[in-house]
């Protein structure tokens, strides 16, 4: 009795798993000119006051920009800037900035 409701969750969560789709990271490099300014064309942040995108997983960036857009995340500068974000427009930048390498181990190499 349990095997059929199991098999139904596992495929519904296949089904929405695969539905949600991924970004396409060299649109988001196209679209992340104006991130540049704080967070740095490469992610690493232009100054330790912002923080470093680059290799962060792609969804915990999406799901961070969707905040700043619906307000659940607090802070003026971003709430401007992902308020104009498509769903699309943060699939996009999560993808690039995801698919930069580790943020934080490459500035440990640097130092």
């Amino acid at each position: 009795m349990r095997t059929p409701t199991l098999i139904a969750a596992l495929l519904a969560a296949s089904i929405s798993g695969s539905a949600l789709a991924k970004g396409d990271a060299q649109a988001g490099a196209e679209k992340a000119a104006t991130c540049h300014a704080c967070h740095g064309a490469d992610g690493l942040g232009t100054a330790p006051i912002y923080p470093i995108l680059a290799g962060q997983h792609e969804d915990y960036l999406a799901h961070a920009l969707r905040a700043y857009r619906s307000g659940d995340r607090k802070n003026v500068i971003m709430a401007g800037f992902a308020g104009q974000l498509s769903d699309a427009d943060i699939a996009d930048l999560a993808a690039f900035y995801a698919a930069q390498p580790d943020g934080v181990k490459t500035l440990q190499r640097q130092r």
